[in-house]
């Protein structure tokens, strides 16, 4: 399916084939044999000719109001199918946005009624014997829907069940256009109604059929639903039946449906930027391997909230191929300095850092730069400021001892309010504490860091000294590497400002280096032997 969809077009047997099942050569008989069961069993795949295409579900292109729906309501005897059965079928077709048969039956699963579902549905498990078993029941309701749009509500429920059921019979899933109307409620009623259950909607919407938990009613009641929340979607522009699908689709299905923004990345490090309307710029990404972590986006509903909006929004995928992840996490860092891009906003900038210093009898956290600092979280410093003393500011952890013995009388004393703030405090002082040793150590960093460059048999080299990357030079193979690390060391001589952002990224790669980094002290021969041992792999990216 995913192989049909990036292809944006029909496969040819002997290429699906080939990447399904991992073969050197699948001539077209043994590539159709193969596939076979994938396609007949897959009510979204269908043959076209030697090649696998997409099927679009009946119904999709058509405008609504010349559409059939078959609305359909099942009971069954509890809520796992294989573990539960169908107890009762009800459906209501409808043409032209009017009633024109109705369905029902009841059917004998074989299973005992539960007691819970009995008290609900009125259904006692004696009423079933004689009834349909559930194949038949299930024919006679395939053969009343046809080709129709399904219409449910909680239709992932309802479906689970028919489905079920219809492999048994087809060896296939139903392949018709569904329209599940509590996902279409809850876009098109959004903060109108309390709740989008069956009932409660029909109670808002005064339907003349009331919900029941039996079949045919049910089904009745969605019915009237359906058609209000039809003519909600047409005000919103809808006129086709996939319009109104699109209106009922998860947060994950939107996302499933933008797959194609990533179709065609690399599997190399690089960047990637999603745009919005207009070109505008939304979010930055890095990545060690550019078509896995953007096709993550599209199989995972968790996400921050900022990145949601971001894909949600997204209506193109742009992305800069690099040489290391190293050189990919920097020109990140840049791009977002430099675009600010909304998705980005939790991301640490130079203005937003702060130092400890002393005002009055107090200590502060300020923007004014002082020895204490540079700080990235704010609330961090601030917390961390109101438990320090005056004296105590030039060596921070020197407080921690006395903290920590007020922080136990509190609680002794059973002062838990006051233990609770107190902990917070000195957890943030800690945090502080451990970012002023990394910053101390970091600061006397002096060192050639060696990644391979974009082009294949090319180093990137940067030069760290003096809290931050003071140079990037890329070295050939041959002569001309050692005039373009002389020109990176006399970068590194020259005195800059700290570059917090900068620094703190180049040390957590040093400190968990990927197997192509290579890093050597600011001296000319040991960067020539590091490049020297990491041509070979430049070379093969």
């Amino acid at each position: 399916m995913e192989l049909v969809e990036e292809q944006r077009g029909p496969v040819l047997a002997e290429e699906a084939a080939r990447r399904l099942f991992a073969l050197r050569q699948a001539p077209v008989a043994l590539a159709r044999s193969l596939l076979a069961d994938v396609v007949e069993t897959d009510a979204r795949l269908t043959w076209n000719g030697d090649a696998v295409a997409l099927t679009e579900p009946p119904g999709a292109t058509l405008l609504l109001e010349e559409a059939t729906y078959v609305v359909v309501d099942l009971e069954t005897t509890g809520l796992r199918p294989g573990q539960s059965g169908i107890c009762e079928i009800g459906a209501v077709r409808l043409r032209g946005f009017d009633v024109d048969a109705e369905f029902q039956t009841l059917v004998d699963p074989g299973l005992p009624i539960a007691a819970g579902v009995s008290a609900l549905t009125g259904l006692r498990s004696e009423q079933l014997r004689g009834a349909p078993r559930p194949a038949d029941a299930v024919r006679s309701f395939l053969t009343f829907a046809d080709d129709a749009v399904l219409v449910a509500h909680n239709a992932r429920f309802d479906l689970a069940f028919l489905d079920r059921e219809t492999e048994r019979l087809t060896g296939s899933r139903i392949g018709s256009a569904v329209i599940d109307t509590v996902r279409l409620a809850r876009t098109l009623l959004a903060g109108r109604v309390a709740g989008f259950g069956l009932a409660q909607l029909a109670w808002f919407l005064d339907t003349a059929e009331r919900p029941c938990h039996r079949a045919l009613p049910d089904a009745r009641a969605t019915s009237e639903l359906l058609l209000t929340l039809i003519g909600l979607a047409q005000e919103r522009g809808a006129r086709t039946v996939a319009d109104l699908a699109a209106l009922s689709a998860t947060r994950t299905r939107r996302l499933l449906d933008k797959r194609h923004l990533a179709y065609g990345a690399p599997t190399r490090p690089g960047v990637y930027l999603f745009l919005g309307r207009n070109g505008q710029i939304l979010y930055v990404g890095r990545a060690r391997d550019l078509r896995s972590r953007l096709r993550s986006y599209f199989r995972s509903d968790r996400q921050r909230p900022a990145v949601e909006a971001a894909l949600a929004a997204t209506e193109r995928i742009e992305w800069r191929v690099m040489g290391s992840e190293l050189e990919a996490a920097l020109d990140e860092l840049r791009l977002i300095r430099e675009l600010r891009p909304p998705g980005n906003a939790r991301v640490s900038r130079p203005e937003r850092h702060v130092w400890l210093r002393q005002r009055g009898d107090s200590v502060v956290a300020s923007t004014r730069p002082s020895p204490i600092g540079p700080l990235r979280s704010r609330r961090t410093a601030q917390l961390a400021a109101r438990v320090l003393l005056t004296d105590e500011l030039a060596q921070p952890a020197a407080a921690l001892p006395r903290l920590r013995r007020r922080l136990q009388e509190l609680a002794e004393a059973r002062r838990f309010e006051d233990a609770g703030r107190l902990r917070d405090r000195v957890a943030a002082l800690e945090r502080v504490c451990r970012e002023l040793k990394r910053l101390e150590r970091v600061r006397e960093l002096k060192r050639c860091v060696l990644v391979p460059a974009g082009d294949p048999g090319y180093v990137r080299a940067f030069f760290v000294a003096g809290g931050r990357v003071a140079a990037e030079r890329t070295l050939p193979p041959g002569g001309g590497a050692a005039l373009e690390i002389e020109a990176g060391l006399a970068a590194a001589r020259r005195p800059a400002e700290l570059d917090l952002d900068e620094l703190m990224l180049v040390d957590s790669f040093l400190r968990r280096p990927p197997p192509e980094l290579r890093s050597a002290p600011l001296q000319r021969e040991a960067i020539l032997g590091a490049a020297a041992l990491l041509y070979p792999l430049a070379a093969e990216s």
